[in-house]
């Protein structure tokens, strides 16, 4: 199936998909298939951990020879080092949207972020609820499990679901609302300006884990009253280890100190400390000053960005896959609300019937050079609920994606339905891996980990 064969089907302006809308760093990069051949990678992982922008990259370049202690050295580079990193913060605020006022405390990732949240709700374990819905990623459920809380399926329909949300919120016991901004797993939209709407209704606030949502859409804290946002660089075109969470600084100022260690107080004797206010209050320890600042580089970048061409690209992608792959006999492609989605970012969860979600991935990789994700993507509740337990596939694409890639990985698909599998596979670790691995890794890289290394198979 090739790209011609779709372009009737998709939307106005589709060709401007066929190249990136931004260079990313191995955006040409050539992989080896089995048989010897090499391709050039069809990246479609993005939502896992997006390529880093050329534009951050130079910057880290640049900023390399400046790399120096942040906050607490008199040299020049220490100098130049900390106004970076302390304009990362006022980037980061500007690029989601948020109040004058909103702290912006730098963490690891969006995880890091909202298990922060969780140390700084008021009367910790006797105050309110979390209430959070059973289609979050883990890192926006384990969390709350610690505090009192309680989470709400979602029903059939967007409409349905939003009136249950309100009915739970209407009894008063909720602290804080936790939604997604963006399924990681579906890439439907969450209408969180409503949400919002509804928990302040009734005296609750809201968090919303944007790890899916920052990469795909601009984000309005303020005009949409949002108290508290999660993001992560690796999902930001920004992989060096960097995220933030964003919003109101009274919980966050009386909250327990995440960190306990230098930078964080103002005052230590041997037995106590008095602890600062702020951001400092949860940054201890020396920070990662080239992951903020990659963070920061790529919001500058995509703030600059037309949103209407990044809807364009974005869009004739999701398009082409939705087409393309439900066109197939035997491939489904799974959504949680069918009917009613307020939108969708750049990611595609399908399945292929006869085929386990993990071999299909190891096939598409090894035979057609497609990167995707298998598996239950952190989310086993909802995976259960779309009637997956055993996991499925995600295609996700970003500004760096081509159209090219849409089509290799629709004529793999298809290939496979056609023809099967061309060489065996066997489980290894877990994973489903070529019985007969002939791609060499890079002569720099190490062999693939063994047990030790692997990811459990149900991730």
């Amino acid at each position: 199936m090739s790209t011609s064969i779709l372009s009737s089907v998709l939307p106005a302006g589709f060709r401007t998909a066929a190249v990136p809308l931004l260079e990313v760093v191995g955006g040409g990069l050539a992989v080896p298939l089995l048989g010897g051949r090499r391709v050039r990678f069809a990246n479609l992982d993005y939502a896992a951990s997006a390529p880093a922008l050329t534009d951050v990259a130079g910057h880290l370049q640049d900023l390399l020879p400046y790399c120096a202690s942040v906050h607490r050295g008199a040299g020049y580079t220490a100098q130049v080092s900390t106004a970076v990193y302390e304009k990362a913060r006022r980037t980061l605020r500007g690029f989601v949207g948020g109040r004058e006022d909103d702290e912006v405390i730098f963490t690891r990732n969006a995880t890091d972020a909202l298990n922060l949240l969780a140390g700084c709700l008021p009367g910790r374990g006797s105050g309110g609820e979390v209430l959070y819905l059973d289609i979050e990623h883990h890192a926006n459920l384990l969390p709350w499990q610690r505090l009192p809380h309680r989470s709400l399926s979602v029903r059939s329909t967007l409409a349905e679901t939003l009136a249950a949300l309100e009915a739970e919120l209407a009894e008063g016991r909720t602290a804080l609302l936790a939604v997604t901004g963006a399924s990681h797993v579906t890439g439907e939209l969450f209408p969180v300006a409503e949400a919002a709407r509804l928990a302040h209704r009734y005296g609750a606030r809201i968090v919303v884990d944007a790890a899916q949502l920052a990469a795909h859409r601009r984000i309005g804290m303020a005009a949409d009253d949002i108290d508290y946002l999660a993001l992560s660089g690796s999902k930001l075109y920004a992989p060096f280890g960097a995220g933030a969470l964003i919003g109101r600084g009274d919980w966050l100022d009386a909250g327990r100190p995440y960190l306990a260690g230098g930078g964080a107080v103002r005052r230590v004797r041997l037995e106590t400390a008095s602890w600062a206010t702020g951001p400092a209050r949860h940054e201890a320890g020396s920070p990662n000053l080239m992951g903020v600042a990659a963070l920061a580089k790529a919001a500058e970048v995509l703030a600059d960005l037309d949103p209407a061409a990044w809807q364009r690209h974005e869009g004739a992608l999701h398009s082409y896959l939705m087409t393309g792959l439900g066109s197939l006999p035997g491939v489904s492609v799974h959504r949680i609300f069918p009917e009613d989605s307020p939108g969708t970012a750049g990611i595609v969860n399908f399945s292929v019937a006869g085929y386990d979600a993990g071999l299909v991935a190891a096939y598409l990789s090894a035979e057609h050079g497609v990167g995707l994700r298998d598996g239950k993507f952190c989310a086993h509740p909802l995976l259960n609920r779309l009637g997956l337990p055993s996991g499925s596939l995600r295609a996700s694409f970003g500004l760096g994606s081509r159209l090219d890639d849409a089509a290799r990985l629709v004529a793999g698909v298809d290939a496979l339905l056609r023809e099967g599998l061309r060489h065996d596979y066997v489980i290894e670790c877990g994973r489903w891996v070529p019985a007969e691995e002939t791609r060499p890794f890079p002569d720099w890289a190490p062999p693939l980990p063994g047990t030790a290394g692997a990811a459990p198979a149900d991730s």
